[in-house]
């Protein structure tokens, strides 16, 4: 099993790569302008956060749209990898209405998918300015906060999956389980 970490510059990278470690993972982090074809052999990939504002600062995201396109590996974004996805989709992204750091209580509407077996309300960590503000019809909504409407979402036909909040920081309620799921996602 081999699940690659796309850098986005995020501050939580390496907890991420962590995660996937300790949980006996084949992994390795990378640049967000990896080659597409160095990708090739993962059987999955996550895209981090990162400190570019996805509204003004795109071009700081590499070629993680290759990934997008494609890649046919399961694809779990994390605050702007889960942006991006969003925009990739034809989803729309800007200002949160309320930036938001540290913990806020996240309400799961759907518990599929990397979300599975998880309660209705969990604790997460969130820092971000941007977020999601509408989702294509291609992506689901999952989860939701008081601040920030798009907390979670899936693709409705491919192994794709977003998270605004950080499921990688201690402070994330089942996280780990996040994690656990999106690799048995990967192994089918």
């Amino acid at each position: 099993m081999k699940i690659d970490v796309v850098d986005n510059g995020g501050q939580w990278t390496h907890r991420e790569w962590r995660v996937l470690r300790d949980l006996g993972v084949d992994s390795r982090i990378v640049s967000n302008d990896t080659p597409v074809t160095d990708l090739k052999a993962v059987d999955g990939l996550v895209l981090s956060g990162g400190a570019p504002s996805i509204v003004s600062e795109v071009d700081k995201l590499g070629v993680i749209s290759q990934y997008v396109k494609e890649l046919d590996v399961p694809i779990m974004g994390i605050c702007v990898g889960a942006q991006f996805i969003a925009l990739s989709y034809g989803g729309k992204v800007g200002p949160g209405r309320t930036p938001e750091y540290g913990k806020t209580s996240v309400e799961i509407s759907d518990n599929s998918g990397v979300l599975a077996s998880l309660p209705k309300t969990i604790t997460a960590w969130e820092s971000h300015n941007d977020e999601i503000k509408e989702l294509s019809k291609d992506l689901i909504l999952q989860a939701s906060s008081g601040s920030c409407n798009i907390q979670a979402f899936y693709h409705k036909e491919k192994p794709i999956f977003g998270l605004q909040f950080h499921p990688e920081v201690n402070d994330t309620q089942y996280g780990e389980v996040i994690f656990k799921n999106f690799i048995e996602i990967c192994r089918r």
